[in-house]
């Protein structure tokens, strides 16, 4: 059977990337966020674009500019968008629907905040026993009481390459890595 695969976007929304949360290396992340998503779509796998819908909370309201994804993100007509409700993008959303019907076995994962929505993605997603890739530089958070950004950001890479997965696997790469990998795969 193929191998079926799939990039998620998590919650890289204006309301997450204010003057006042700012996150660490934003231009980058994005930056690299658009370059995977370009090569996922040239060979034909799905990128999903996963925003956080806090409706009746006073934040993230749909339809609202904090609910928007960034503006610098190259969101194409075919892509998927799915509206999430809690940290972790499975609760209660159309995301295992939608990764089941196109036979999705393993999950590239990038977005924001690496310790909150990101890190709960990423549990919840062993638990279903999917292949995991995070890109190392894909996902951003802001600073915390205790660590910095990066601090975090390098914390939870290592805590993800230490994971003990279920059935699945879960590993850490670059996303220079991911799409010199996938380019070549385009260009056989």
């Amino acid at each position: 059977m193929e191998k079926k695969i799939a990039l998620l976007v998590i919650d890289m929304q204006k309301g997450s990337f204010t003057p006042k949360t700012p996150r660490y290396d934003t231009d980058g992340v994005v930056s690299r966020i658009n370059e995977l998503a370009k090569v996922f779509r040239e060979l034909g796998y799905p990128v999903v674009y996963i925003q956080h819908d806090g409706t009746g909370t006073g934040e993230f309201e749909k339809n609202t500019i904090d609910w928007e994804n960034l503006d610098e993100l190259e969101i194409k007509p075919n892509d998927i968008r799915i509206d999430k409700y809690a940290n972790d993008v499975f609760y209660k959303s159309s995301l295992q629907t939608e990764l089941s019907e196109l036979n999705i076995s393993e999950l590239f994962i990038t977005g924001c905040a690496t310790d909150f929505c990101v890190e709960s993605t990423v549990q919840s997603a062993l638990t279903r026993e999917y292949n995991i890739t995070l890109i190392a530089d894909g996902h951003t958070t802001g600073e915390r009481p205790n660590l910095t950004a990066k601090q975090v950001i390098d914390h939870y890479n290592w805590v993800w390459q230490n994971m003990i997965p279920t059935k699945g696997r879960i590993k850490v790469e670059k996303a220079e890595k991911v799409i010199d990998s996938y380019k070549k795969l385009a260009s056989s």
